[in-house]
């Protein structure tokens, strides 16, 4: 989204919120890390999304956008873009729990896991929700659920198109040994499928999903063209359109080293269609699942610099965001950097020449850094590291490594004035509730045996 006079560019709107933040007590000595969401960017992200389809897509054609609930699993989250027009997709019990509790309708919402269990699938088709099968013995139990009782729910079947791996081989879907979907080039694969769908009419998608971070645009679009050419295959034989939907997943990579939003849902978009042109030709409703491409650039995680030290000649700034939020920035630093970037201890943005220094978290492992040796103005006890583009997976993936508590995360609006209004997206967890989970109110426990 253009800044405008109502709207500032989103490093204007995040350098409002960090002061702001740390004006009102968001994140200070009490509150030492805390997560900030830009509505303004959601929502704009959102609309570019749903326009970017629709621009290549033929007038009337059935779209679905719905958001991939495991990057952000938040209930206001998930309330603001259903507002927005963007359902659901979940992958589990917890999922769907929090997107019934965010009253995403069941038609908007849509259930993939590797591992559904007969409880999960039987929720699914009660309430209607769209079912993809990953596999031949999941289709097994699909079958007796059908024929015990009527439902409402568009099922289909996940296929793995083999297409290759991108840059981040555990993220990569589409690889010959992927444990995801049925395995489209292995011997007899594509011959049992389109037996499958002749066998059940009741069996109107088709889903893949060959996406994610590192994987290029133009390998995502083989992985739906392939998709698209087995729904015409089935449709053939069936002799009428049986699969009346493609699931085309989600998966757009980020550019985690700008403020640039690139690639954008529209090249993407008109790549479909450039590639796999009868998918927008009005035949096919299409659903897609994008998660880490809406959240991501929104997403700021704010920490205090508690101390500022100095080991074989190095800076290290100890913050109080590391592995609890970060896991796989400080797991994997190769494949997931963060930038970083420094505000003084009111929460303006930091000047002075750029030191080569480690941002450090507070675990006790010696691995546990945001950044290492990276060049920022120096960061000194009191001030604030703060991690950028991290709206996608770093509220969703907490890690209670030394028992750190999970941070408040809070929405924000900022204006052309430089007003800042914020709203609670999740409370900041306690220590009476890291104990609670821990077992804290079982007063006999383990001596009972």
């Amino acid at each position: 989204m253009a800044a405008t006079d109502a709207f500032p560019h989103l490093s204007t709107r995040r350098d409002q919120a960090v002061r702001a933040a740390v004006e009102q007590g968001l994140v200070g000595p009490s509150a030492p890390v805390a997560g900030l969401l830009d509505v303004t960017g959601i929502r704009a992200s959102a609309a570019a999304l749903r326009a970017a389809f629709d621009a290549v897509a033929a007038p009337g054609t059935r779209i679905l956008h719905t958001f991939a609930v495991k990057a952000t699993p938040l209930v206001p989250v998930l309330r603001l873009l259903r507002e927005e027009g963007i359902g659901v997709e979940v992958a589990s019990p917890g999922e769907l729990a929090l997107a019934r509790a965010a009253v995403v309708p069941p038609t908007h919402t849509v259930l993939d896991s590797p591992a559904k269990t007969s409880a999960e699938l039987r929720e699914a088709l009660a309430l209607g929700i769209a079912v993809n099968a990953d596999n031949a013995q999941e289709l097994a139990r699909l079958d007796a659920l059908v024929s015990s009782a009527p439902t409402r729910s568009p099922l289909g079947v996940r296929v793995n198109p083999q297409i290759g791996a991108g840059s981040i081989g555990a993220l990569s879907t589409a690889t010959a040994t992927s444990k995801f979907g049925v395995a489209l080039r292995d011997e007899g694969a594509r011959a049992w499928l389109v037996r499958a769908y002749l066998d059940r009419p009741w069996l109107t998608r088709l889903h893949t999903h060959s996406g994610s971070q590192g994987v290029p645009l133009e390998l995502m679009a083989e992985g739906v063209r392939t998709t698209y050419e087995l729904a015409e295959e089935i449709n053939a034989a069936a002799g009428r359109q049986q699969i009346d939907t493609l699931d085309i997943g989600g998966g757009l990579p980020v550019n985690f080293a700008s403020d640039e939003e690139t690639p954008t849902h529209a090249a993407y978009a008109r790549l479909l269609a450039e590639t796999v042109p009868g998918l927008f030709d009005g035949r096919y409703g299409i659903v897609t699942e994008f998660g880490r491409s809406l959240l991501a650039k929104h997403g700021t995680l704010l920490a205090l610099v508690e101390y500022a030290k100095e080991s074989g000649g190095r800076p290290i700034a100890v913050t109080h965001a590391g592995v609890q939020v970060a896991t796989r920035t400080v797991y994997a630093p190769g494949s997931w950097p963060l930038r970083i970037a420094a505000y003084d201890a009111k929460g303006l943005p930091k000047t002075g020449p750029a030191v080569a220094q480690d941002v450090a978290g507070p675990a006790c492992f010696a691995g546990d850094l945001l950044a290492e040796n990276h060049p920022l103005p120096l960061l000194e006890a009191g001030d604030y590291a703060a991690a950028l583009d991290t709206g996608a997976y770093y509220f969703a993936q907490h890690y209670s490594y030394n028992s750190l508590a999970r941070p408040g995360v809070y929405g924000f609006v900022a204006d052309a004035d430089g007003g800042v209004r914020f709203a609670t997206a999740r409370e900041p967890q306690t220590v009476e509730e890291i104990v609670a989970e821990s077992g804290g109110g079982l007063r006999r426990g383990l001596r009972d045996l």
